[in-house]
């Protein structure tokens, strides 16, 4: 017997919808991308039926439209997830996440003598391996990788 398909989240008339996340990487996205600085209507659900991940999370914010750059942030975290964009309650393009080739102010440097973590200075990050996540430092060249990286509060 086929699964009945149902609504978990409600629709928006326009915005950006983030889906595919894991659903133990929902709070960290939404850190990511300060999501809690937004004066629009924001949605997400979590734990919810995926047959690709399991469980799932979903963000729906009205009236928000990302640039990339922004967006893509969010590989630090997961690859699986998805953008799209909604326009009159219909996607009008569906975008991969892909991760940058470089991050800046958005991860903390996991060498403790980084001039980043002693001064009042942005963190800047090469991603030297993009299929299992390493970042470099650029100040103190230290590799920081998937399991240690630590985003910074906005």
């Amino acid at each position: 017997m086929p699964k009945e398909k149902k609504l978990m989240v409600n629709a928006i008339k326009d915005g950006t919808v983030i889906d595919h996340i894991p659903a133990k990487h929902l709070f960290k996205v939404i850190s990511i991308l300060g999501l809690d600085k937004i004066k629009t209507t924001i949605t997400f659900g979590t734990n919810l039926e995926s047959d690709k991940l399991g469980k799932k999370a979903i963000i729906k914010i009205s009236e928000v439209f990302f640039e990339d750059q922004d967006i893509n942030k969010i590989a630090l975290i997961t690859q699986e997830a998805q953008l799209n964009i909604i326009k009159n309650y219909e996607v009008v393009e569906k975008k991969p996440v892909r991760i940058p080739d470089f991050v800046v102010g958005i991860a903390k440097c996991v060498n403790p003598k980084c001039i980043t973590n002693n001064e009042n200075m942005l963190t800047r990050f090469t991603i030297v391996d993009k299929k299992d996540i390493a970042l470099k430092c650029e100040y103190c060249e230290k590799i920081t990788d998937k399991e240690h990286i630590k985003i910074l509060k906005n």
